[in-house]
């Protein structure tokens, strides 16, 4: 559908999975470098691409946000100041989703500041607002003035029964027997970003799908290259940054390849990087001269001849610690090593180690999700990730929590998300936390690791231990020679062309997320790194099965007790009580937490010890029983009234028996059978449907078995004189027996 009636609007459509996508350029945000309204469905995003002028910065300066506005899903915002305030979690993902996919397909040499803004327009609950943001994110760019290769799109996408599911709609994501959340970006020859999430799924349906995506991207940049072609600004000119070959040839020559292969082949991350800074520094002293200008050519070009010698080894299978390119680095796992954490792991890999500890909550310690979609969520599982600048050996003020911190996090909850138990079975909160000591590579996968076995260590029964691996890339793009290498260092990350992590059991894969530094990698190096992942993957798990094997046979003597029952949610009320009385009192007799799950009657008791949690449980379900018609009671009466008496039910429930039903005949005074703490014998002759009221006969209680149907029957009767709803006379008459105002 075209939103727009605008006739210098430009706009092209295509049909996606049976539905149109729609670009449209021309009308909205025209002083931006570039501006695209995508619409998919009902879901509207507008992005903007904006030239910022040239930064001196050592690094590309690009930014990128994405914004939700709630208006798009016609909602007000939570919170005091009802206005969007930080980005969500959500938000923070999607951001990265598009920096990752773009920003290695600016050119060498273009430093101008450069943002790209998405914003959420219309939601209609169904179509991904996040799709839409990278594919016109994407468009933006590159029908604007800014450099940029060329055309590049995104796609979603699911799978169930063997099927691949182009851009599934939110109710098949969240389908039980979908298989497969994958975004992935890239241009017409190559795969450039991919992160999913997955249960299970095989390595090699793993493979088809990113092959069947990518197949979808060539259409949809086709349709970005026909935007462009109707309305593309011409690009700013780049000059290629001078290269200085013959220094770097030089230092080469003078030192030979062995003798730098030597100092990077010094043991420890530290070590080796000191070695380098010194070898460096010798350069800069015999080759540096006395001018500060040539000083800083020949460092810059002795650590450029350091890459270079690197990347050559790593080619020919030698990493800098001496690995092949397949072996992983010695793994450590210490578990239960916390004393008080209800489950806790110290898992170190090479020079890359997390403390990862699993704490069991409440229904109440479940994480409320608030955003555009329908109805506030709530989720029991999370994970939350933690660099401290101590890990890499630097000191840095702490300023919350980074977007890589929680990219990372986000990455290491999807991988193990999959596994977990049904939470009607284990009906915990589970939160872990990835505290990274040491890094040198890898900390998200060592995230991974350590979390699963941390659950395992607090008792929580997984369907299945999942590890994590990250593998990387060396490729020489002149003779297409690469290495996939498992297990990466910090340096091969760095200096490498591929940052890949894959996570899984055994059996399949559950979570993906790829970034690359060149242009796009081909459908065979992804398959082949898919597999070589997996070796190292069922690697791993192996090394984590010699220390715990499965979950722990019982929780921690620290972590609370949570126990469920279900009542009638006629019966909620009662539970609760007047202002929360009754509720309170079970929390402060038992000393546990009672907490309301839903409007279902789903209720969560959690405490220690056990014995007062079933207490409480038995306690709820007999306060809010529900009480039938015909039942019997021995109960004690509770207090007398001149109208009758009430009895006590058990579980705080009372019942009224009229002074009519005490004994056959008239009884004038209620005391005369009964007084305040006697028991005596009824029966159940009414309850009110509505109020919930229980109305009592000790007279048919004591009568015999062959009397007592007939005498029910006729107690259930409306009672009083004359019709029902009336008292005598017509209910519209309110002038009583005398006169009075005529209200006519």
């Amino acid at each position: 559908m075209t939103i727009s009636k605008n006739e210098k609007v430009v706009s092209v459509s295509r049909e996606i999975a049976g539905r149109t996508l729609t670009l449209e350029t021309g009308w909205i945000a025209k002083q931006a470098s570039g501006s695209v309204i995508a619409t998919y469905g009902e879901t509207v995003v507008m992005s903007t691409a904006v030239d910022g002028g040239p930064r001196d910065l050592p690094f590309f300066p690009l930014t990128v946000d994405y914004r939700e506005k709630t208006y798009a899903a016609g909602k007000i915002p939570g919170g005091f100041f009802k206005r969007e305030a930080r980005p969500s979690l959500k938000e923070v993902l999607a951001m990265r989703l598009l920096d990752r996919s773009v920003r290695p397909m600016f050119p060498s040499g273009y430093g101008n500041e450069v943002q790209i803004m998405s914003s959420v327009l219309s939601y209609d609950q169904e179509n991904s607002p996040e799709i839409l943001h990278m594919v016109a994110g994407m468009a933006a760019v590159h029908i604007s003035n800014i450099p940029f290769e060329c055309a590049m799109s995104a796609v979603r996408l699911g799978y169930i029964d063997g099927n691949v599911i182009v851009n599934p709609t939110k109710t098949i994501v969240e389908r039980d027997d979908n298989m497969l959340d994958l975004t992935m970006s890239g241009h017409k020859d190559a795969v450039c970003m991919v992160e999913a999430g997955a249960q299970e799924l095989p390595d090699a349906e793993v493979s088809r799908a990113l092959n069947e995506g990518h197949k979808i991207i060539q259409s949809l940049c086709e349709m970005v290259e026909e935007l462009r072609a109707q309305c593309g600004k011409e690009k700013i000119a780049v000059t290629a940054p001078e290269v200085d070959a013959e220094t770097p040839a030089a230092i080469l020559e003078k030192y030979g390849q062995e003798a730098i292969e030597a100092v990077l082949l010094t043991q420890g991350k530290f070590e080796r990087y000191d070695a380098i800074d010194a070898w460096v520094a010798s350069v800069i002293a015999e080759m540096g001269g006395e001018d500060e200008d040539d000083q800083k050519r020949v460092k810059k070009a002795a650590k450029k001849v350091v890459n270079k010698v690197e990347r050559d080894m790593t080619l020919n299978g030698r990493r800098v610690d001496g690995r092949d390119t397949k072996t992983i680095r010695p793994i450590n796992i210490e578990n239960r090593f916390l004393p008080r954490a209800h489950g806790s792991s110290l898992f170190t890999r090479g020079e890359t180690q997390a403390i990862v500890t699993c704490t069991l909550g409440a229904s109440d310690d479940e994480m409320m999700i608030d955003g555009i979609e329908s109805d506030k969520s709530k989720q029991a599982f999370y994970l939350h990730y933690n660099f401290p600048p101590f890990c890499t050996g630097e000191a840095k003020p702490l300023r919350g929590t980074s977007r890589r911190e929680q990219g990372h996090g986000a990455l290491a909850e999807r991988a193990l998300r999959a596994m977990l138990p049904d939470h009607n079975e284990f009906p915990y909160t589970i939160r872990i936390v990835s505290d990274i000591t040491e890094s040198n590579g890898s900390s998200s996968m060592a995230s991974v690791c350590g979390g699963c076995l941390s659950m395992l260590d607090a008792g929580v029964p997984m369907k299945a231990s999942v590890a994590g691996i990250a593998m990387g890339l060396i490729m020489d793009e002149t003779t297409g020679q690469y290495a996939i290498l498992s297990d990466i260092l910090g340096s091969e990350d760095h200096h490498g062309d591929m940052d890949f992590k894959v996570t899984g059991t055994d059996k399949g894969v559950t979570a993906l997320q790829m970034d690359i530094k060149v242009k796009g990698l081909s459908q065979e190096i992804l398959e082949e790194a898919i597999q070589q992942a997996r070796e190292g993957r069922v690697h791993i798990l192996g090394k984590m099965a010699e220390v715990q094997e499965g979950p722990a046979t019982e929780l921690s003597a620290y972590a609370p007790c949570n126990m469920s029952v279900k009542i009638p949610p006629s019966k909620i009320g009662f539970l609760i009580g007047p202002k929360g009385a009754n509720i309170k009192e079970l929390q402060e007799t038992f000393g546990v937490n009672v907490n309301i799950v839903d409007d279902n009657g789903n209720v969560q008791v959690s405490g220690n010890p056990v014995s007062q949690v079933e207490a409480c449980i038995a306690r709820i379900a007999s306060q809010t029983r529900v009480i039938k018609i015909g039942e019997r009671f021995n109960g004690a009466v509770t207090s007398v009234k001149d109208f009758g008496c009430f009895v006590d039910l058990g579980g705080g429930q009372e019942g009224m028996c009229h002074i009519s039903e005490l004994e056959e005949g008239r009884t004038e005074d209620v005391e005369s059978v009964c007084k305040e703490g006697d028991e005596i014998e009824v029966i159940v002759v009414n309850v009110d449907e509505r109020s919930g009221k229980v109305r009592l006969s000790r007279r048919i209680a004591l009568m015999a078995e062959d009397e007592v149907e007939e005498a029910m029957a006729a107690a259930q009767k409306p009672q009083g004189g004359g019709p029902r709803g009336g008292r005598g006379g017509r209910r519209d008459d309110r002038r009583g027996g005398g006169g009075g105002r005529d209200r006519r």
